[in-house]
């Protein structure tokens, strides 16, 4: 995903194409603007859904604001600390749809760390939307231990694992004994998972050991008594 293929998802959606141009360049020569243009984004060009920037799996959900916020920030005349200072204070200071469009816009931009504790956060966080946008392709910063997490966690929330980028590659066994020990626990309170978190876990298949998640927790439950 490039700032030119926002452009051109953008084309023909923006209610206000002028403004957006404007501050687009505003930005590009006077950073500190962007405090004012990058929440006025959705007022001003629309709040619309859009066509993911690609087909793959992580970038659905977009809408134009997210789009029109992303092009703001990749403009942005700034590098290392001073980029990364001014990207948090937009996320910490910003509404949800604010922090969703620099959740967004990670994948383009060189935050170092700053961009992994932005991730951090996000995911600390009950908001599907900003959950959603952090296990988008903006999740290639985080270890794999933090990833099994955040999947984990898109499970609880009922969060679609569509909106997981890279799933499909960064599966393991370690995910697979993690959502095999969640269905235990849901069979056991007479519940059960999401059916996409079910066909995931028969996709990774079955480690030796396993079993049957009924049989694990019975297993668990004489190791108990």
């Amino acid at each position: 995903m490039t700032g030119g293929q926002l452009a051109d998802v953008l084309e023909g959606r923006v209610a206000d194409p002028g403004w957006l141009a404007d501050a687009v360049d505003r930005v590009a020569r006077d950073p500190d603007a962007v405090a004012t243009l990058f929440p006025a984004a959705g007022r001003r060009c629309g709040r619309g859904p859009l066509p993911g920037p690609d087909s793959q799996p992580g970038n659905a959900g977009w809408t134009v604001d997210d789009a029109a916020r992303v092009l703001l920030l990749t403009a942005l005349p700034l590098h290392g600390p001073e980029l990364a200072a001014q990207v948090d204070a937009l996320y910490r200071h910003g509404g949800a749809d604010e922090k969703r469009a620099v959740l967004r816009a990670l994948p383009l931009l060189d935050l170092g760390a700053a961009g992994v504790e932005i991730l951090h956060d996000a995911l600390r966080t009950n908001d599907t939307r900003l959950v959603a946008a952090a296990v988008g392709p903006c999740a290639r910063q985080l270890g794999d231990a933090m990833w099994r997490q955040a999947v984990l966690k898109c499970v609880f929330m009922d969060i679609p694992l569509t909106a997981v980028a890279d799933l499909d590659r960064r599966a393991d066994g370690e995910l697979g004994r993690m959502l095999a020990d969640l269905a235990a626990e849901r069979h056991a309170a007479g519940r059960s998972l999401p059916e996409d978190a079910g066909v995931l876990l028969a996709l990774i298949g079955d480690l030796p050991g396993r079993g049957d998640p009924a049989d694990r927790q019975d297993q668990r439950d004489g190791k108990a008594r």
